[in-house]
């Protein structure tokens, strides 16, 4: 197993990345700016879009940072663009970064520290700064979060952007990130869960990553895939319907996204799933509200969001 101990272990950044040309850039550069010992390598990987060479920004690079290029040669998507950059990446350590997303200049130094104090952490974490349409929301993970915790809730606080894993542990992992999840969504809640089989994760208690929530996400209004995603997810992970606050929050999250989408049958089943493991469950009667058209489905994303939360 990699150890976090004396000179700074090589750290592979993968951004993985389709048509944010400028937003790439911005992400990059606040890579590019680490101020860290170790030897970091940037692995951009160009999901269904043509290669970037990023000529613009590789004259300005510090001595120990590299920045390599390659198009996802597995499934179209974020898992297999990943999965890509995990496969191809050289250092010893391996982080993810949303290609709309930034890191603050301390950020790897600071969680290389943290991992000399917490060996047995499978993931580091951070907390991280949402920058919405309204200001900027900051939000902390517990210092500690195990994969029990994570049966109980998804933690919204741990973002992939703040995400650094030892590279072994990823190669090991069977089928890396899953691509089969319908469109990708949920699927770093999928990924969390099968690495913390192996160690909890520790967070730095500071706010070390900048989330942009001030645009559209890729969901947005993508309401079937949405439910879709969760479906597979508690029909693969059944443990996430054992407690009855995760259960109620995931079935409702599912009734929200059907009822989203005018699928009155399927949104009144899940509604049903949902008040029979939690009652009292908020997500259900949004459902039901969204179903009777009292009130729009992005009414209560846009106001969920200004408070740096998601349905």
């Amino acid at each position: 197993m990699t150890t976090v101990h004396g000179p700074a272990p090589s750290v592979t950044a993968v951004v993985a990345t389709h048509g944010r040309a400028e937003l790439l850039r911005r992400a990059l550069r606040s890579i590019a700016d680490q101020q860290y010992a170790g030897a970091l390598e940037i692995m951009v990987v160009f999901d269904q879009s043509p290669i970037d060479p990023l000529e613009d920004l590789l004259a300005d690079l510090p001595p120990a940072v590299t920045l390599r290029t390659c198009s996802n040669d597995r499934t179209p998507g974020l898992a297999g663009a990943r999965n890509t950059g995990i496969a191809r990446a050289s250092g010893s350590l391996i982080a993810f970064c949303d290609d709309d997303d930034e890191w603050t200049p301390h950020k790897l130094a600071t969680q290389t520290a943290l991992w000399r104090e917490r060996p047995e952490a499978a993931v580091i974490a951070c907390g991280i700064s949402i920058v919405t349409l309204e200001g900027t929301i900051d939000r902390r993970p517990p210092t500690l979060t195990t994969r029990d915790d994570l049966l109980r809730s998804r933690v919204g606080e741990l973002h992939p952007s703040s995400f650094l894993f030892r590279r072994e542990d990823l190669l090991a992992l069977p089928g890396g990130v899953d691509e089969e999840i319908p469109f990708g969504y949920g699927e770093d809640y999928d990924f969390l869960l099968r690495v913390t089989e192996r160690g909890p994760i520790a967070s730095v208690p500071h706010e070390l990553v900048i989330v942009h929530w001030d645009r559209d996400s890729y969901f947005a209004g993508r309401w079937e895939r949405m439910a879709e995603g969760l479906s597979y997810l508690v029909t693969k992970h059944p443990e996430l319907l054992v407690d009855s606050r995760n259960a109620g929050r995931m079935c409702g999250q599912v009734a929200f996204a059907y009822a989203a989408a005018g699928e009155q049958g399927s949104a009144r089943t899940w509604t049903r799933r949902t008040l029979t493991r939690r009652p009292l469950e908020p997500r259900a009667w949004l459902a039901m509200l969204t179903m009777t058209r009292l009130i729009s489905p992005q009414t209560t994303i846009t106001a969920l969001n200004k408070r740096g939360r998601g349905v």
